[in-house]
């Protein structure tokens, strides 16, 4: 059952949505081989919380990832929604697929056999906003659009 700490979320072209009750919820990373190659990061970066906290809107497709666990997805735009155990009580959102992802911390690093050190600490990196590269915003202004957040 959704209750008051309920945060909404879905895939990118908006086909699959959720509310999910995140009062019970830990963000964490998972570094493991397959959530890398499932997600094409460095790592998954997770909400995990019990299954009946979330409410589908619409469904998400789901395949299985492995022969002990699942993964939903949008099949239109192919947005990575979460990770669950075959018969467990909880699962994972994707950290990216809530509307709003702030407020989460991570917890820990799970999967940490396949992690990259070198990815971890980026805080020195320079950074560049998409509304200042002009290859981006040339690109969404001939659309007739503005950069999205």
């Amino acid at each position: 059952m959704i209750g008051t700490d309920t945060k909404p979320g879905g895939c990118q072209c908006g086909r699959v949505r959720y509310h999910a009750d995140v009062s019970e919820a830990e963000a964490y990373h998972c570094h493991c081989r397959m959530c890398q190659k499932a997600t094409g990061g460095f790592a998954a970066t997770f909400v995990f919380l019990p299954a009946k906290a979330v409410e589908w809107d619409s469904e998400p497709d789901w395949y299985a990832s492995s022969p002990i666990a699942k993964r939903p997805f949008c099949s239109h735009c192919g947005s990575p929604l979460g990770f669950m155990f075959n018969g467990h009580d909880h699962m994972d959102l994707t950290f990216g697929s809530f509307d709003d992802p702030s407020g989460f911390k991570p917890k820990l690093h799970a999967g940490a056999e396949s992690l990259h050190e070198a990815w971890l600490d980026t805080s020195a990196l320079p950074r560049q906003r998409s509304d200042e590269t002009q290859s981006i915003v040339s690109r969404w202004q001939a659309a007739g659009l503005k950069v999205p957040e």
